[in-house]
């Protein structure tokens, strides 16, 4: 039963309204009302005949946050969350926990302990949570559904992050230069463009990156994998955003436009390229003679004059 639901129910019979002076809180009940929060929490007890399941039960309800406990355990360990009582810590790194479970969860970041495997695959996980988040993958799953736009998704931080494509919020700002991110991950990959930090490592070829994802990719040049697999023609691609670019071919999609002529293309790429023919922008050099270009490929082709007349005079 809710709080709501209680104080429905006296409003309702005005008979039962007198109830709290009937029933008074024991001293143990004051000493429980107080724990850890001061007086952010009470205690409301009501005899058998009131509550809806018939028995002798006690309601318990959080001040906070209006939450009601009919099971005095849960109850004690709820309060705990607004009164920060952080009893159990971390001898590894300070950390401090409202109760001895979560601890024990986060003793597996620095143990790397991954008691959880999956039956499909046989990646391991620290918590249940994750790998009951993982078997989607297996499943095809995708619970949680937007609103806006009828996408679903495996995880709600999936969502709740998708959502922000709607409600243009962006929350993770830099403080250097105060471009702002949807995502914290996407906020730490751009703090790496002003340290410089590049903390992975190719063992292959010594090659750094600022992402561990982009060291992911990379590995691929070395194994050759290509696990993203086109279902129109079984064309494969080492990155997702290969396969999607090559899926516009079967599709037709051209969803990038020029402002400025009206013209569409497939790619984003293509579309920055076209640009240049209305900026005159030439961001290309050539290092020998100083000439620019707006295309990559016209520059190579060019240098290769230097080339020629290098071996002319020889």
């Amino acid at each position: 039963m809710s709080a709501g639901q209680c104080d429905s129910d006296v409003r309702k019979n005005p008979k039962k309204a007198n109830l709290g002076k009937k029933y008074k809180q024991s001293p143990k009940e004051e000493r429980l009302s107080s724990i850890r929060s001061g007086k952010n929490s009470r205690i409301i007890s009501y005899p058998s005949d009131y509550m809806e399941t018939g028995s002798d039960e006690r309601c318990y309800i959080c001040k906070d946050c209006g939450k009601s406990f009919c099971i005095k355990s849960l109850f004690r360990i709820h309060v705990r969350i607004h009164a920060e009582d952080k009893r159990f810590s971390c001898k590894e790194c300070e950390k401090g926990f409202s109760h001895r479970s979560n601890l024990k969860k986060h003793m597996r970041t620095h143990t790397g302990e991954k008691p959880f495997s999956c039956k499909e695959c046989k990646k391991s996980f620290s918590r249940v949570c994750n790998l009951k988040i993982h078997m989607r993958t297996h499943t095809g799953e995708k619970p949680f559904s937007c609103k806006e736009c009828s996408k679903s998704f495996n995880q709600i931080s999936t969502l709740k992050t998708h959502m922000r494509t709607h409600t243009g919020e962006m929350p993770f700002s830099c403080k250097e230069c105060d471009t702002s991110f949807r995502q914290g991950a996407n906020l730490k990959r751009h703090m790496s463009t002003h340290t410089g930090e590049k903390p992975f490592s190719c063992k292959e070829c010594k090659k750094s990156f600022n992402q561990i994802s982009t060291l992911k990719i990379h590995m691929r040049t070395h194994t050759g994998e290509k696990p993203f697999s086109c279902e129109k023609c079984k064309k494969s691609f080492s990155q997702m955003s290969h396969l999607k670019r090559h899926m516009t071919t079967h599709t037709g999609e051209k969803p990038f436009s020029c402002k400025e002529c009206k013209k569409s293309f497939n790619q984003i790429s293509t579309l920055k390229r076209h640009m240049t023919t209305h900026t005159g922008e030439k961001p290309f050099s050539c290092k020998e003679c100083k000439k620019s270009f707006s295309r990559i490929h016209n520059l190579k082709t060019h240098m290769r004059t230097h080339k020629t007349f290098s071996l002319q005079t020889m």
